[in-house]
């Protein structure tokens, strides 16, 4: 008895385009903010109490690593610090982990 795979509905040429579109302006987003972290422009407790969509979907640990004086080992010994997994969203974030980061960030 042969099994079934289930497959992604097929898209139309016009839904893919879309889709496509979508993600680059997100990348885009991203990319400015990233860039607006790294300058001082912004700060990552501000992105964290109120998260624009775009960024909703985009890992804390590679958002971290975007902060002035923040490297890969700083940026993982505060995720362990507050119990944050570096697979972690921004938008899956509880509460708690959220104040403990904007707290870690405002002290």
């Amino acid at each position: 008895m042969p099994t079934l795979l289930s497959q992604a509905p097929s898209r139309s040429l016009d839904q893919r385009l879309d889709a496509l579109d979508r993600a680059n302006r997100i990348r885009v987003q991203r990319a400015q903010l990233k860039r607006a972290l790294k300058s001082g422009a912004t700060t990552f407790d501000q992105v964290l109490v109120d998260p624009p969509d775009y960024v909703l979907t985009a890992k804390v640990y590679d958002m971290l690593l975007s902060v002035p004086r923040l490297g890969r080992v700083r940026a993982g010994r505060l995720l362990t610090q507050c119990r944050i997994s570096q697979a972690k969203t921004i938008g899956g974030l509880s509460e708690r982990q959220r104040g403990e980061l904007v707290d870690l960030f405002n002290s």
